[in-house]
């Protein structure tokens, strides 16, 4: 009951946190995060909160969250899709996150000397910007007739790769599996099969599913009366909808959830129905990630960052100051984008999440050397991630946005 009464008043109090970041800047994600460590702190009643221990509970809740994020993030989106109009994003999810992976890797390996299997894990499970706790830098709901490269590209960025790290993070689950631990055994299947078919079954299969539940809302539905317009629920079943089934043919089901959402939002692209579909799902991933901020602060008071040493401390540093920003701006040589727009979408890649379920999966899968350390890592991350942006995300972007947003 007391587990209740906490998550009911810290939903409640979601209602409240636009307002309060818009007053202070100050990212409801620092707020959550903080008031779990008081609460844990101080109640020893409540339900143990290590990822280590529940591992299978961390799954399936992150992933969850992960999946109405998608949604949510897709159908914002106001840019029609082109190659050339979301060509930075996909400069990201292509140059920076490859980049990214190879610096951490090679890093843990060389000198933190993690095995080869869990270094590359390291790299995986921090190559997708997270797009659940990435509000403040994202664009607003659909339809705003506002254009910001900054927040565009991070949000576009943040939908495409949360699916996109899938690939290597398998690589670093065959590795850690294999009988040699070499990639010579292992680079054919995984090709093949985790990089090839999984990415093109995710992406076909969210266009398709993307078209036919746009058809049957925008046209069959409306013109026969058969739906109210008013069911915005309807963005968070599809999105279930569509994850489950990818997942059970053997696709990416985050790549189809991310591409139908985009699918869907560029048909009838003025219709006002976006508006409702995108609320519902922002609302329900709002109350989802407060439950999730105040278990990752309980679960700092409970232990996870214990086998956290300086040198892993100053790799989280250095992968957030350094890493990702350099990785972006090498991506972006070349784009018309002034120097500070590219510092904005080099620095705000938040992490968060997304890590969070891509870690905890690779665990269930294989048994690597490095568990504790990844995960004591990884945390560290995500909390310096959600202190550094989160305290000062709001007043940079609206800066960025007052200087080079244009109305359209």
């Amino acid at each position: 009951m007391v587990t209740l009464t906490i998550i009911g008043i810290a939903t409640l109090g979601m209602a409240w946190m636009p307002s309060f970041t818009k007053t202070t800047g100050i990212s409801d994600s620092v707020v959550y995060v903080v008031l779990g460590v008081i609460v844990y702190g101080l109640l020893d009643i409540l339900p143990n909160p290590n990822p280590l221990t529940f591992n299978v509970q961390t799954i399936h809740l992150t992933e969850l969250v992960v999946v109405v994020s998608l949604m949510g993030t897709g159908l914002k989106i106001d840019k029609p899709f082109s190659f050339k109009a979301w060509s930075v994003p996909f400069r990201m999810l292509t140059i920076t996150m490859v980049l990214c992976i190879a610096a951490v890797s090679m890093i843990a390996y060389y000198f933190l000397r993690f095995d080869l299997a869990s270094a590359l894990l390291l790299g995986a499970v921090l190559a997708p910007t997270d797009p659940v706790l990435a509000a403040d830098v994202q664009v607003g709901p659909p339809m705003e007739q506002v254009t910001d490269e900054v927040r565009f590209s991070l949000t576009a960025e943040a939908g495409m790769n949360d699916g996109m790290a899938f690939p290597f993070t398998w690589l670093a689950i065959l590795l850690a599996g294999s009988a040699t631990g070499e990639f010579g055994e292992i680079l054919g299947d995984w090709f093949q099969i985790d990089l090839a078919y999984k990415i093109v079954v995710g992406i076909a299969l969210g266009i398709l599913l993307g078209r036919v539940l746009a058809y049957v809302i925008f046209n069959f539905s409306e013109k026969r009366k058969s739906i109210s317009l008013n069911d915005g629920f309807i963005a968070v079943a599809a999105a279930l909808a569509i994850f489950g089934l990818v997942e059970l043919i053997g696709g990416y089901g985050f790549v189809a959830v991310f591409v139908a959402a985009v699918t869907m939002r560029n048909y009838e692209f003025n219709h006002q129905f976006h508006k409702d579909l995108h609320s519902f799902s922002d609302q329900t991933e709002r109350i989802l990630v407060a439950i999730v901020l105040l278990i990752f602060g309980g679960s700092i008071v409970h232990g996870i960052l214990d086998h956290l040493t300086w040198p892993y401390a100053l790799l989280s540093l250095f992968f957030l100051l350094i890493i990702r920003p350099v990785s972006s701006l090498i991506a972006l040589i070349g784009t018309k984008l002034h120097f500070k727009e590219r510092m904005g979408i080099g620095f705000y890649g938040i992490r968060g999440v997304g890590s969070f379920y891509y870690l905890a999966f690779a665990l269930s899968k294989e048994t690597f050397l490095m568990g504790n350390e990844l995960w004591s890592t990884v945390s560290f991350i995500v909390l310096l991630s959600v202190a550094i942006h989160g305290l000062t995300a709001t007043r940079v972007m609206t800066n960025l946005e007052k200087k080079f947003s244009k109305s359209v």
